[in-house]
C-alpha cells in the first residue's frame, strides 16, 4: 500500500520562544516558570471571567488538565481566581479536552479552562478556553477575551483579597457520559464480536484514561503504551509519522490489528495499520466520513488544509463537502451554519456534533473500529480503498517578520493562478492541486501545504512557496 502523506513540520520549539508566550483567540500557551507566569495565568484566567460575567454566562467552571505535572500548580491557582471572581469551579481532575466539553453541557457550566499546552514539549502549558455550549471559543468571543486582556480590565481576580473560601467540587467519574455517548454512535455489539487487538498510545497525556476504558467496553484487546498520565511524554508529543517510527513497529510486532495515536489532550487521532504502516492524520477523518456517510448522509465540512479526498468521499455519497478557515472555531462555525452531520481537519481531529462541537480523538476510534468490523476488513485494506492523498506539509520560520507582507507577495510567484486571501493564502488549479500558504496560530512559523496528482508534484509546490518566503523573508 501507497499512502502518499508527507510531513515535515519543523516546528519552532527552541530558546528564542521562552521570552516571549504565545497569546491568541485558540489559547494560551508558553514555556512553565518563564514566559508562562503565574501573573500571566492570573490575568488570562481574569479576562475569561470578565467575558463570561459580560456575557452573563452563569453557573460553574469546568477545570481540567492533561497529565503535564506543570498543571497541578496551575489548576490550584486558576481555583483561587475563579472564586475571586464569586464563582464556583468542579475539578474534573485529568481529563480529554472532548471530554471536558460534553461535561461543561452536563454540569450546566458557564464555560470551562482546560490546561494544556497540546502538542508542545513538555516545558510547556497552557490553557484552553471553552463557551457554556461545551465547544472552544469562537474568533468574536476569543476577541473579546484579548481585549479585556490587552486593556488591563478584570473582575475580582486580579485584587488582592484574602476573605475569600474557594468553593470547588469534584468530578467522581467524569469519563462515564462521555463514553455512554461514543458508544451511541456506533455498533458496540458487532465491534466486541471481532476482538480487536489495538495499540493504544497516549504518550502519557491524558487520554489513556478514558481510551482504555472505552477500548475494554469495546471487547478490545488492548496494548497501552504511555498510559500512566504524567506528561513524561517517551517521544515528540505531535503525532507525526517521524515521531511514531518505534510505535509503528510495535503494532507490527505485538500481533496488533491497528494503533491508536494521541496527542497530550486527545483532541487529535493518527492510525497505524496491522503492517506497522504510518497511516497519518489526514486519513483519521476520510475513515471517519466513510463510516459516517454510509448509513447517515449529509453535509461535512473541512477546512482548507484537508486533504481534498474528503470532497470525494463526500461526493461518491451525493453529499457536500463544505470548507472554512483553519482552525477547530472555523470548522464549527461552517458546521452549525450549514447543519452538517460531520467534521474535521486533517490533523486527525474529527468532530461529530452527537458529542459536541469539539474534536475528539475517541470520535475516531469508535468510527473506524466500526468501520472495520461492518466491513471485515484490515486498516490497510480499507485504507487502500479510499482515494489517495498526495499532500505535503512543511514550515518556514519567519521570526519578526511581517507575515502579511510576505503574503501579499507570494502571488507574484504564481501569476497565472487565481489568488484567495480568505485564510493565509490559497491558489487552486484547474486540475486539482492546491498550495496553501499561512500563518500559524500557535508559532511563529508559515505553514505550507500543497495537494497534488503525485507526492512529488506536492512536494514541489511547497518548495516553490517555501522559496519564494524565504527570498522575501531576507
Amino acid at each position: 500500500m501507497d499512502i502518499s502523506v508527507s510531513y515535515l513540520w519543523d516546528s519552532y520549539y527552541d530558546d528564542s520562544m521562552s521570552a516571549k508566550p504565545i497569546i491568541s483567540v485558540s489559547g494560551l500557551r508558553g514555556i512553565v516558570g518563564e514566559c508562562l507566569t503565574t501573573e500571566l495565568i492570573q490575568n488570562y484566567t481574569a479576562a475569561y471571567l470578565r467575558f463570561l460575567d459580560d456575557a452573563r454566562f452563569s453557573g460553574p467552571i469546568i477545570l481540567s488538565r492533561d497529565g503535564r505535572k506543570s498543571g497541578e500548580a496551575i489548576l490550584e491557582q486558576i481555583k483561587s481566581i475563579v472564586a475571586l471572581d464569586g464563582r464556583c469551579s468542579i475539578d474534573g481532575g485529568i481529563m480529554a479536552t472532548p471530554t471536558v466539553g460534553i461535561q461543561i453541557r452536563e454540569q450546566q457550566a458557564a464555560g470551562g479552562l482546560q490546561i494544556t499546552a497540546s502538542h508542545n514539549p513538555s516545558p510547556y502549558n497552557g490553557l484552553k478556553l471553552y463557551s457554556p455550549t461545551g465547544r472552544i471559543l469562537n474568533q468574536t468571543q476569543g476577541d473579546q477575551v484579548l481585549n479585556f486582556f490587552h486593556s488591563g480590565l478584570a473582575p475580582n481576580a486580579t485584587q488582592n483579597n484574602e476573605s475569600f473560601e474557594i468553593d470547588s467540587s469534584t468530578l467522581p467519574n467524569p469519563h462515564a457520559i462521555h463514553i455512554e455517548k461514543l458508544l451511541a454512535t456506533v455498533d458496540a455489539a458487532a465491534i466486541r464480536k471481532q476482538n480487536f487487538k489495538v495499540l493504544l498510545d497516549s504518550n502519557h497525556g491524558a487520554g489513556s484514561t478514558l481510551g482504555l476504558r472505552l477500548l475494554t467496553e469495546l471487547g478490545c484487546q488492548t496494548v497501552a503504551i504511555g498510559d500512566l498520565p504524567n506528561g513524561q511524554f517517551s517521544h515528540p508529543p505531535e503525532p507525526t509519522a517521524a515521531n511514531l517510527v518505534d510505535i509503528a513497529s510495535q503494532v507490527r510486532t505485538t500481533g496488533c490489528d491497528l494503533g491508536f495515536c494521541q496527542d497530550p489532550d486527545a483532541d487529535r487521532l493518527a492510525l497505524i495499520d496491522e503492517q506497522g504502516t504510518y497511516i497519518g492524520e489526514e486519513y483519521t477523518l476520510a475513515l471517519c466520513l466513510e463510516q459516517c456517510l454510509a448509513s447517515n448522509p449529509g453535509d461535512i465540512v473541512i477546512n482548507c488544509a484537508t486533504s481534498s479526498i474528503n470532497h470525494q468521499i463526500a461526493a461518491a455519497h451525493n453529499c457536500l463537502c463544505h470548507e472554512s478557515a483553519v482552525g477547530e472555531a472555523n470548522v464549527v462555525d461552517k458546521m452549525i451554519a450549514t447543519n452538517a452531520i460531520f467534521g474535521g481537519e486533517g490533523n486527525g481531529g474529527p468532530i461529530d456534533p452527537q458529542l459536541g462541537f469539539i474534536r475528539d480523538s475517541f470520535v475516531g476510534m469508535v468510527r473506524v473500529l466500526d468501520l472495520l468490523a461492518r466491513r471485515q476488513q484490515t486498516l490497510s485494506a480499507a485504507t487502500a480503498a479510499l482515494p489517495k492523498c498526495n499532500i505535503h506539509k512543511t514550515s518556514v520560520h519567519v521570526g519578526d517578520h511581517n507575515m502579511q507582507a510576505i503574503l501579499t507577495s507570494l502571488p507574484d510567484q504564481f501569476p497565472t493562478v487565481a489568488a484567495d486571501f480568505t485564510d493565509g493564502l490559497k491558489l487552486r488549479w484547474p486540475a486539482g492541486q492546491w498550495l496553501l500558504i499561512r500563518p500559524s496560530n500557535t508559532e511563529p512559523i508559515i505553514r505550507v501545504i500543497a495537494e497534488a496528482s503525485t507526492l512529488t508534484a506536492a512536494q514541489e509546490l511547497c518548495q516553490q512557496a517555501t522559496t519564494a518566503i524565504e527570498s522575501d523573508n531576507r
